[in-house]
């Protein structure tokens, strides 16, 4: 595939995000669930990619909608920006949510292993063999593509639980490992919304009719379930605690800027800015597409540091050691969300504070002032969606 279809570059996701401006408030609004198939998906505006690894942040993008339209007119498509910051702050006052899924993840594999009818639907599944016409096109559109439309994820995640009766764990794995835009939060508790575990009783069923009418006729899905029957889950959802404090970096003493894909325009943060960065240093992606946007993310960080030394890639076990080989004392980043980036570096951030090197991370004002409204439900931050972009243009 062409990769400016999906931009991963900030030159190309700004150009994407002109193009699909004058589209932002009415035909977005009328047409975003319409599914046209592979390749033909010009009514939503394919900045997933580059807003997952924050290429472009959430904050330019709804800026740069919010000079051509209105709130109103826009409210759809902004609606769905937030919806990015709510899963993302909804996850990360639960942490305990995210470990619970990789230690599900692991058993339902080594489960599949116990029942062989299991197996073979779960083989078939991610095959695309199951005869289902709608979810085998998307199981191939996603392996040839990295890419499916939102509403088609909402109706691949419905047939996997309730019509092909596999684990809910497996599909979010399954998927996350092929996406380009893979996202931890979205991913994984959008999963859980389907399967009717983030609001209590309520399941998300595919319905074979509506399928036909938003794929215009192409689909015309036979014996999917007809009732949701909602996975126990094991442990209850955690209650939200307090949203982790980070540590602000010195503006004053030699610092090693470490890229990670959970933030790759951080030249545009204030605080980073003004940072005395001695050597640059990242986290390696999980896929080619990750890698791009690195290199990408990498070559503007050198236009604003050109003094600084690249180090290329690090280990996590290794930032100490690397950071004092630079002549630095303090690694700076950008927050690190729950997901895998933060799970990598958590062991090892007691060893940096025994050698002595401060382990710092910026909190962009975005999700400082929004995730406090993702404790509970959707619409408790959707009512502060005009409060927070006032907050934000200021």
């Amino acid at each position: 595939m062409a990769f400016p279809a999906f931009p991963l570059t900030r030159a190309n996701a700004l150009e994407r995000l002109d193009s699909f401006l004058p589209a932002a408030a009415g035909a977005y609004a009328r047409l975003r669930n319409k599914e046209k198939g592979q390749g033909q998906h010009e009514h939503v505006s394919r900045l997933s990619a580059a807003l997952r690894r924050r290429v472009v942040s959430e904050e330019e993008v709804v800026s740069a909608v919010l000079e051509r339209h209105s709130l109103a007119a826009a409210e759809k498509f902004v609606s769905e920006v937030f919806w990015r910051t709510y899963w993302k702050g909804w996850l990360e006052q639960r942490p305990e949510v995210w470990e619970q899924y990789l230690g599900s993840v692991q058993e339902a594999r080594d489960a599949l292993d116990a029942t062989a009818a299991r197996r073979a639907r779960y083989q078939a599944a991610i095959e695309g063999r199951t005869g289902i016409d709608c979810f085998d096109a998307w199981v191939a559109e996603l392996e040839e593509t990295g890419y499916l439309h939102n509403w088609a994820r909402m109706q691949f995640a419905s047939i996997w639980i309730f019509t092909l009766d596999l684990p809910w764990e497996l599909g979010a794995a399954h998927m996350v490992d092929r996406l380009i835009d893979a996202d931890p939060a979205s991913n994984t508790l959008s999963w859980r919304w389907v399967a009717g575990l983030h609001t209590a009783g309520k399941a998300y069923l595919a319905d074979p009719e509506r399928i036909r009418s938003m794929t215009d006729g192409r689909y015309s899905p036979k014996g999917l379930a007809r009732a949701a029957r909602i996975p126990s889950d094991r442990i209850a959802v955690p209650s939200p605690t307090s949203i982790r404090t980070a540590v602000l970096p010195d503006p004053v003493i030699p610092t090693l800027l470490l890229v990670t894909t959970e933030d790759l325009s951080m030249e545009n943060i204030d605080t980073m800015r003004r940072l005395p960065v001695k050597a640059i240093a990242l986290i390696k992606g999980r896929s080619e597409w990750d890698e791009i946007a690195l290199g990408d993310a990498l070559s503007r960080l050198a236009e604003i540091w050109p003094e600084a030394t690249a180090l290329g890639t690090v280990d996590p076990d290794r930032l100490a050691d690397t950071a004092r080989a630079a002549g630095c004392t303090q690694i700076a980043t950008a927050f690190l969300p729950v997901g895998p980036v933060a799970s990598s570096i958590a062991p090892y951030r007691a060893d940096l504070a025994k050698s002595g090197v401060a382990f710092s991370e910026s909190l962009r004002d975005w999700d400082r002032h929004g995730w406090p409204h993702c404790r509970k439900g959707f619409f408790a931050l959707k009512e502060k969606i005009p409060a927070l972009i006032r907050s934000a243009r200021a």
